[in-house]
């Protein structure tokens, strides 16, 4: 399994980000991506590639043309307009009933505002450039898929689940998984993708770009929205609507989920995915799930990734793997190439 990987994801570092109320370091790290580049090179899982670029397009047939000229604008209109270099953030948000047909504002930070869902998608001088590379790392790892490899990996970051078509939040910009999935569709010869969520927290972002397709399945496993970011969407009576209904599922998991919890759900989303025969398979990939993340509340242990990593080997599917959350620094390396590891090796 080829992972490809960038290091202008390390242009992206923002200092700090709002939390629980406190202003505290940015979880969301350059650490994370090098650990896990480490970790798969010492595992041996395959060879380390560059992505290529695909330009523009990919990403515009996603994302709203006037969101991503916010993302390549805003951080010089920050500054131009006297504002803390440390990074952009919302002066307000788009509340439900400000207006019928709501326009983004001239002034950054309420443009900020308007594109953004949450304060955690700070958005400092590279920004942008880490989040166009991030794109291109999961277009080439889908690629090498629809090329004809068994599997690969984008180890992307940003992470993307959480990014709308034209909103940022949780960490994320542009929606990796989402570029990738529909590049499949429209290029790489695929009638039917699947995209499995295996991230702690619902695939918010990705839900709502396919709610209505029935050529993309989403399958999600995740933390209880109503305990747990991102709160408003992951339900399980969310099922698509339109020529979607019945394309989405979503599983959301008790406080302390353990790993038989855990696999009896995953068990449940590859029969949904079975059943659709997908000619290719996206994976958000997410490790908050282990039991010492910062940020989830599940409590699977290491051991586990390497169970679930073969049993989406079971699928038999042609799969790419995209990198998402997880922030457990001193486990995440392991818990990731444990993983791809069970995927590539089954017991």
């Amino acid at each position: 399994m080829d992972t490809v990987y960038s290091p202008a994801h390390a242009l992206h570092a923002p200092a700090r980000e709002f939390l629980d109320g406190q202003l505290i370091p940015y979880f969301e790290s350059p650490a994370r991506a090098e650990i896990i580049r480490a970790a798969v090179e010492a595992a041996g899982l395959g060879a380390i590639v560059a992505p290529d670029d695909f330009g523009l397009e990919p990403i515009l047939a996603v994302h709203d043309p006037g969101y991503v000229d916010y993302l390549q604008t805003v951080y010089a209109a920050w500054l131009a307009d006297g504002r803390d270099p440390g990074g952009v953030y919302p002066d307000t948000f788009l509340a439900r009933h400000f207006a019928r047909r709501a326009r983004p504002p001239s002034k950054p930070g309420a443009r900020a505002g308007y594109y953004n869902f949450d304060l955690s998608a700070v958005v400092v001088e590279g920004t942008w450039a880490a989040a166009y590379a991030a794109a291109q790392v999961g277009l080439t790892a889908a690629a090498k898929v629809a090329a004809g490899a068994r599997s690969a990996f984008g180890l992307c970051r940003p992470p993307g689940h959480h990014a709308h078509a034209d909103m940022s939040g949780g960490y994320c910009f542009l929606n990796n998984v989402a570029i990738a999935a529909e590049w499949l569709r429209r290029k790489g010869g695929a009638n039917r993708v699947a995209i499995l969520d295996i991230d702690f927290h619902h695939g918010n972002g990705t839900q709502h770009l396919f709610y209505a397709r029935e050529d993309v399945l989403f399958v999600s496993l995740h933390a209880d929205p109503d305990r747990q970011y991102p709160y408003f969407m992951g339900y399980g009576d969310e099922t698509g609507t339109g020529r979607g209904l019945g394309f989405t599922r979503n599983y959301p998991l008790p406080l302390g989920c353990d790993e038989a919890q855990y696999l009896a759900a995953l068990d449940a989303a590859c029969a949904t995915i079975g059943a659709y025969r997908p000619e290719a398979l996206l994976v958000s990939l997410g490790v908050d799930t282990f039991a010492g993340d910062p940020l989830g509340d599940f409590a699977l242990p290491s051991q586990a990734y390497g169970r679930i990593g073969a049993r989406l080997a079971e699928l038999g599917a042609p799969t790419v793997f995209i990198m998402e959350g997880g922030y457990a620094i001193r486990e995440l390396g392991e818990n990731v190439t444990s993983l791809l590891r069970g995927f590539e090796m089954p017991a």
